[in-house]
C-alpha cells in the first residue's frame, strides 16, 4: 500500500514540473501577470519647513514683507534645446544671468503684492515740470551780467563822472551774488563783480556754515560814488568813483541773525566769523580795510580791485 502512494506522489509531482512552462526559454509566452510592468516614479511629500513660526512644504513660494516675489525663471535656449548645445562647453554664470529676469521689487500689505517701484509721473505733469525749469533758466540768463548767471542785475552802460577821474566805462549793478541778496543794488565794473562773487562763496559763506540758517543777504554800505578817498578834501579820487569798490556794513543770516562790522567785530563767535571773511577778501580784492585799519573803517569792510605790486593790501 504504501508503495502504491509513493507511486502515485511522483507521478503527480513528475507531472507538475512537465506542465511549468520554460521562461528562460520562451519570455513571450510568460502569463500577462508574470510580465514585468515598468516602474512609475512615486510622489513623495515634499519636506516641510518652518517660516516666520508658519509650517509650509519647503518647495511652496513664500512670500515675505520687503523681499521681492520670487519669478519662475524660464530656462535658457540652450538647455531646452540640447541637439544645438556645442559638445564639452558647459553655460557659464554670464550665460544663466543674461536668461534670468529681473526681480521686481515688492512688499507684502494686508495679503496682496504691491509692488514699491515708483509708477511712470504722467506726460502732462512732466512737461509742467520741465517747462517750470526753462522759464526760471530762461529768467537767469536774461539777469545775468558780466556773463556769468550767478551774478544777477542789470547792465547799465557808461556812467558819466563830475569829477576829472570819476565814472565807470561798463558798468553793471549787482543785486545777488550766488542768491545772497544784496540790500540795495551796487554800481561797479564785472571785474569788481566778479571778486564780490569769490569773496562771497570762498570767504562769506565758507565763515558763516550753517549758523542761523546760512547767509541770506549783504549790507551794502556804498557802491559808486564820485568823491575823494574818505571824502577828504584835495585827496586822490577814491576807487568808489571809478566803480571798482564796495562797502559792506553787515551779513544776515536766514534766520534774520545780524552780524555787524560796528558792533560785532572782536566779540564771541560773530567777530570770529566777521575776521575769516575780513581774511578771505585778501586776494579776490587788492585793497581789503576793516575796523582795525582806521576811524574811518570802524563799521564797515573796504573792499576794492585796485591793484598794487607788492600784491594785495589788507588792514
Amino acid at each position: 500500500m504504501r508503495k502504491v502512494l509513493l507511486i502515485a506522489v511522483l507521478a503527480v509531482q513528475a507531472g507538475g514540473a512537465a506542465a511549468a512552462p520554460d521562461q528562460s526559454v520562451r519570455p513571450h509566452l510568460r502569463p500577462a501577470s508574470l510580465v514585468e510592468a515598468p516602474m512609475r516614479p512615486v510622489a513623495r511629500p515634499a519636506p516641510e519647513v518652518q517660516v516666520a513660526g508658519l509650517v509650509t512644504p519647503a518647495n511652496a513660494r513664500v512670500l515675505v514683507a520687503g523681499t521681492p516675489p520670487v519669478r519662475p525663471v524660464s530656462r535658457p535656449a540652450w538647455a531646452s534645446t540640447p541637439a544645438i548645445q556645442p559638445i564639452g562647453v558647459a553655460p557659464t554664470s554670464d550665460d544663466l544671468a543674461a536668461n534670468l529676469p529681473d526681480p521686481e521689487p515688492a512688499v507684502l500689505v494686508m495679503g496682496e503684492t504691491v509692488s514699491v517701484r515708483p509708477s511712470a509721473r504722467p506726460r502732462a505733469l512732466v512737461e509742467k515740470v520741465m517747462a517750470k525749469r526753462r522759464k526760471a533758466k530762461k529768467a537767469l540768463q536774461r539777469g545775468a551780467i558780466c556773463g556769468d548767471t550767478a551774478l544777477q542785475g542789470e547792465v547799465i552802460g557808461t556812467v558819466p563822472g563830475r569829477l576829472n577821474g570819476c565814472g565807470v566805462p561798463n558798468a553793471v549793478k549787482l543785486k545777488s551774488v550766488n542768491g545772497i541778496k544784496l540790500s540795495t543794488p551796487a554800481i561797479m565794473d564785472c571785474k569788481t563783480a566778479k571778486a564780490v562773487k569769490r569773496w562771497v562763496d570762498g570767504g562769506a559763506k565758507k565763515a558763516i556754515g550753517n549758523y542761523g540758517g546760512g547767509l541770506s543777504r549783504i549790507k551794502v554800505a556804498a557802491h559808486y560814488a564820485c568823491r575823494t578817498r574818505n571824502n577828504q578834501p584835495g585827496a586822490k579820487i577814491s576807487e568808489h568813483g571809478k566803480g571798482r569798490a564796495i562797502d559792506i556794513s553787515a551779513l544776515y543770516t536766514a534766520d534774520g541773525t545780524e552780524l555787524s562790522v560796528l558792533k560785532d567785530w572782536g566779540k564771541g563767535r560773530e567777530g570770529r566769523m566777521l575776521k575769516k571773511m575780513h581774511k578771505a577778501a585778501c586776494g579776490p580784492f587788492g585793497t581789503v580795510l576793516g575796523p582795525n585799519a582806521d576811524r574811518f573803517h570802524r563799521d564797515h569792510f573796504h573792499f576794492d580791485t585796485a591793484r598794487y605790486r607788492s600784491g594785495s593790501y589788507c588792514r
